[in-house]
């Protein structure tokens, strides 16, 4: 498969002339990231991850266009979508399904606890072709499952660099990318992403930065 990371969280895979998209949100490329695609993941509500502007409009311009995400926001997609009500489709953990040729596995549940004023919403990680995660907003480490490519939340108000490595560490994918970057400049960044290189290496991950528009194969 082709990976791309755009900014902050959003991830397009392409696969045989098929593409799928993960969390285009309002600090990622979504025009860009959407064009073409055959299917959506959305892993939760919050806006860095989810653009409803940009989805719901690329719903109404190809009606073979197919949306995965957590009741409520398939709920508020549908509301804002109407004429594609029927290709927005709840995703629940614990599942499995196959959406444009993609094979998907779900795990978690939950967000990460921001703050105990902050209301937990549902958070669902996606398990693509048995090969690339992406948890969202959390740090749930699928059970029972080799992950080969880790897409690793570098930064976010709900985690610590600790937090971010043990993560990397329980996993012990091949490969980690980092996504949800985009609330770090270039030092802050650096500064996270040596610790997670340097520990992870221990435990056989290798991390690898990938720039906004970077392609790789996976």
């Amino acid at each position: 498969m082709k990976l791309t990371k755009f900014t902050h969280a959003c991830i397009r895979l392409e696969k045989v002339g098929r593409v799928l998209v993960l969390d285009p949100g309002v600090f990622s490329e979504t025009g860009e990231a959407l064009r073409g695609a055959d299917a959506i993941l959305v892993t939760h509500e919050h806006a860095d991850h989810f653009d409803a502007d940009a989805i719901s409009a690329s719903l109404s311009a190809d009606p073979a266009l197919l949306v995965y995400a957590p009741a409520g926001v398939a709920a508020s997609l549908r509301g804002k979508a109407p004429d594609a009500a029927d290709r927005v489709l709840d995703a629940e953990p614990d599942t499995s399904f196959d959406v444009a040729g993609f094979g998907i596995r779900s795990f978690g549940g939950q967000h990460a606890l921001i703050h105990p004023h902050i209301p937990v919403v549902a958070n669902i990680g996606f398990l693509v072709e048995e090969n690339v995660y992406h948890p969202g907003d959390s740090f749930i480490v699928p059970d029972g499952i080799a992950v080969q490519t880790l897409l690793v939340p570098i930064h976010a108000p709900w985690s610590k660099t600790a937090e971010v490595i043990d993560f990397v560490t329980s996993v012990r994918a091949p490969v980690a990318f980092q996504i949800h970057d985009g609330l770090l400049n270039e030092n802050g960044l650096g500064f996270a992403e040596s610790h997670v290189q340097r520990i992870g290496a221990r435990y056989g991950t290798e991390f690898r930065h990938l720039a906004a528009g970077e392609s790789v194969e996976v």
